[in-house]
């Protein structure tokens, strides 16, 4: 009896015909097949188990097969899968935009649902060029951002990652050059640094006739290194925004929904954008969903602008099915577990990361709600560490000089506690290896953290 196509990966098709993020067609990297997966626990195709320590990439933070989410889901298959937004409306994109406003802050009244993360970047920065000729400013057309930003790897999301250490140099004067200002510096926690917004405020004063909006991700910067910095400094910048007259947009596309401990990571610093993208948790990890929200101001502007409508609409915008799994997904953040569930992850990686802080090879361990990173002092081969964890039983995916986590809510203590075992054992590694060179990594991208 012939098995179903999905029993057995053709792996030599993989390899020669099928791309994966940030790899090479001609150099092809390992990689581990899939077969299903449950909880926090991805099952190989050889049968082999790994506790998953990346919510596949940040997303899946419920777990896998959390039957809420499926039943959800599967009840509006039946339905109504798709159907086009132009013109159309449909019950699960109006609930899914009536929990998203009542969730976040004011002013953000308006909600844009696109397909991913990258997406709601384009989307946040279109609006706010739009807005800006709607009220009479057309030459406020400039983004300003901060280095060590990473916002997707779309033309306009490329444009505000950082310039220098991010993955997108190679594209040179394709993408838009936009205005940077040196990455915050004050740790989280700490107090903060007089200085720490002197550049920014400075290219403001300076060229705030031409900036349309400032984007950064709050409070943590992701694939730019996993630097957490004090929300102080997202209070200042607010106040500079409204100075000089300029947007705030705020990426919690991957610290959205709990991840940094608040319900979204501007409450640490008790501000309001006026533009927020988020994606990621908004399905709980189980479909490609995004959205950009804004205020009534910033809405009534790109209705005043010259086009009278905003200039955007993907074809699947409002994907009914995506938006019943976003609304399942969010009835489970609107329990609150996520918080005690947040808090426990935290206090665990706190203990358990601790002693890592003294071997050699690292250089700093982080941790900020259900995220643990350890930063080494060289580089990493992301390919070999990633099989070193394999065969440690745990699916950690470093990148550049981080060996990080950032497991599902509902893991056990037992499997976070191999996991942060796993981390220090390949650290210990790497620092019997110390003063050998550094751990270049052999993949292109090194392994970076992709907004959709």
């Amino acid at each position: 009896m012939s098995k179903h196509p999905q029993d057995k990966i053709d792996f030599d098709f993989d390899r020669q015909h099928i791309w994966h993020p940030y790899t090479s067609m001609t150099q092809a990297l390992p990689v581990f097949g899939v077969s299903s997966a449950k909880g926090c626990e991805l099952t190989l195709e050889d049968g082999r188990t790994l506790i998953d320590g990346t919510s596949s990439w940040w997303a899946c933070v419920h777990g896998y097969g959390q039957e809420q989410i499926l039943a959800a889901m599967q009840a509006q298959l039946s339905r109504l899968s798709h159907v086009m937004f132009g013109g159309i409306t449909h019950q699960p994109a109006v609930e899914l935009s009536k929990k998203l406003i009542a969730m976040t802050c004011e002013p953000l009244t308006k909600v844009f649902l696109c397909d991913s993360g990258s997406i709601a970047v384009e989307v946040a920065l279109k609006m706010a060029l739009q807005y800006w000729q709607g009220r009479g400013q057309p030459a406020k057309q400039r983004i300003l951002t901060v280095k060590h930003g990473y916002h997707g790897d779309t033309f306009a999301a490329m444009s505000v990652c950082d310039p220098e250490g991010g993955m997108h140099g190679m594209f040179g004067q394709a993408v838009t050059q936009q205005l940077f200002a040196p990455a915050p510096q004050t740790q989280f926690g700490e107090p903060l640094r007089s200085d720490d917004l002197h550049a920014m405020r400075a290219l403001m004063a300076g060229q705030h006739h031409s900036i349309a909006a400032v984007i950064l991700e709050p409070v943590l910067q992701g694939a730019g290194g996993m630097r957490c910095y004090a929300p102080e400094y997202l209070v200042e910048l607010r106040a500079l925004c409204d100075e000089f007259d300029i947007l705030l947009v705020l990426d919690e596309i991957a610290t959205g929904f709990g991840r940094t401990g608040k319900l979204f990571a501007y409450e640490h610093a008790g501000i309001a954008p006026d533009l927020l993208c988020l994606g990621k948790a908004l399905t709980g990890g189980y479909i490609s969903l995004a959205a950009t929200l804004c205020s009534d101001e910033v809405a009534a502007g790109i209705s005043d602008s010259p086009a009278g409508v905003f200039m955007h609409g993907p074809t699947f915008m409002g994907n009914p099915l995506a938006c019943a799994a976003a609304c399942a997904s969010l009835e489970l953040i609107n329990t609150n577990r996520w918080q005690a569930q947040v808090s426990r992850i935290e206090a665990q990686l706190k203990a358990e990361l601790a002693e890592a802080a003294d071997y050699p090879a690292v250089k700093q361990v982080r941790v900020l709600g259900a995220m643990g990173v350890l930063e080494m002092h060289q580089a990493v081969n992301t390919a070999r560490l990633q099989q070193q964890f394999v065969d440690l039983g745990v699916w950690i995916r470093p990148f550049a000089n981080l060996i990080y986590i950032m497991p599902p809510y509902v893991i056990e203590e037992a499997q976070l506690s191999r996991l942060t075992a796993a981390m220090k054992h390949v650290a210990q590694a790497l620092t019997a290896n110390a003063g050998q060179g550094a751990e270049q990594s052999t993949e292109q991208g090194a392994g970076f953290i992709s907004h959709g």
